[in-house]
């Protein structure tokens, strides 16, 4: 594999766009090629370098720019006189501020060319080209907050990866896929209305590519009752099925049938089905034709054209019987109704939308 095929691996790697496979394999290299390892650590430590040196430099040039340009003699009896100075100072001073961080760019830049980092990666100049937007986002929203008497709204930072989980009770505890938590610095979950909510992890079930989550938001309110139930038997082949997901940033549906009671390798914890499957929708629930809850979307085979699959949901509620009580907060009390019965596939999901989140991963 050469240098450039490695670079490209470890990047989707760390961006989330690996499959469960492929993440799997590539943990497995990793621990049994110390070459490859290495470049791993390489990797990180020259984003790192990059971060800190570029945020280094914004700062100083933007305090040289700003005192260039202010009294400081007179700052403190126009504070005292005028509380909104700062107001003042951006409207005045904007545009050299914009210059500076132009400046720290170019910077950050002519040091790559002559280091020959970017002419070697451009999948480092692409995530380089994504930090300046973001700075260019920042810039701008301060300059709105400026002009306006309300505080700015602040800018949540891209996740490092996204996935998919739905709710298990109304008091905030989800469950997802464990590749999709796995390494997880924090964890958000956001709500078909755009809410995000701090969660935690409580339990992992690597076996079966599992996790229970809780939000423990103080902002959180409890959901209404579960319209669904976990099914505690297995479903017949050929069932209509389906689920809903975040592959995008708005909530997807996606279709089909069950097309076995084992996956491609055999393994009969999982379903193999026809309903598409793409990074994010990892998490999410599968539901048959009548509302139940049958299984977990886990992931999708790359060798093998249209082959998706689903964690079959005996094993999730295995996985939530073997949590211990003293990792639990609130009461986890799963519902055994379902009623979602009997309603349209329309009406289903309208109803649906509301316990299915969006995972956020952060991690460094």
């Amino acid at each position: 594999m050469s240098d450039n095929q490695m670079t490209e691996f470890i990047e989707r790697y760390f961006d989330g766009s690996m499959t469960a496979e492929e993440r799997v394999q590539f943990d497995l290299l990793r621990k049994n090629d110390a070459a490859v390892e290495s470049k791993v650590t390489e990797h990180l430590q020259f984003i790192g370098l990059l971060k800190q040196y570029g945020e280094r430099l914004e700062l100083e040039n933007r305090l040289n720019a700003i005192h260039a340009e202010i009294d400081v003699h007179a700052l403190k009896e126009e504070v005292m006189i005028h509380p909104v100075w700062i107001v003042r100072m951006w409207r005045n001073h904007h545009s050299k501020i914009s210059v500076a961080a132009s400046v720290m760019i170019f910077a950050v830049l002519s040091i790559l060319i002559v280091t020959g980092k970017l002419n070697n990666d451009k999948s480092k100049y692409q995530e380089l080209i994504g930090k300046i937007n973001i700075i260019d986002n920042k810039v701008k929203i301060i300059g709105a907050g400026a002009h306006t008497p309300s505080k700015p709204k602040a800018v949540t930072p891209p996740a490092n990866f996204r996935g998919t989980g739905f709710a298990l009770t109304s008091n905030g505890y989800l469950a997802t896929d464990y590749h999709v938590i796995k390494n997880a610095d924090s964890v958000y979950v956001q709500n078909a209305a755009g809410e995000s909510f701090h969660a935690k992890v409580i339990y992992i079930e690597p076996k079966y590519d599992l996790a229970i989550l809780q939000i423990n938001d103080p902002a959180f309110k409890n959901l209404g009752p579960i319209p669904y139930n976990l099914k505690r038997s297995e479903s017949d082949l050929g069932e209509g099925v389906y689920t809903l997901g975040y592959p995008a940033d708005n909530m997807v549906y996606g279709g089909g049938y069950l097309a076995s009671a084992a996956n491609y390798s055999g393994d009969t914890t999982e379903y193999q089905i026809s309903v598409p499957v793409n990074p994010g929708n990892s998490g999410g629930p599968l539901l048959d034709e009548k509302g139940n809850v049958i299984g977990v979307i886990t992931a999708r085979q790359t060798q093998v054209a249209g082959a998706y699959f689903a964690k079959k949901s005996t094993y999730l509620l295995k996985a939530i019987e073997n949590i211990p009580t003293d990792s639990l907060s609130k009461t986890l009390n799963l519902n055994t109704k379902n009623k979602l019965a009997g309603l349209s596939r329309t009406q289903q999901s309208n109803k649906l939308k509301n316990y299915v989140f969006m995972v956020k991963v952060y991690n460094q």
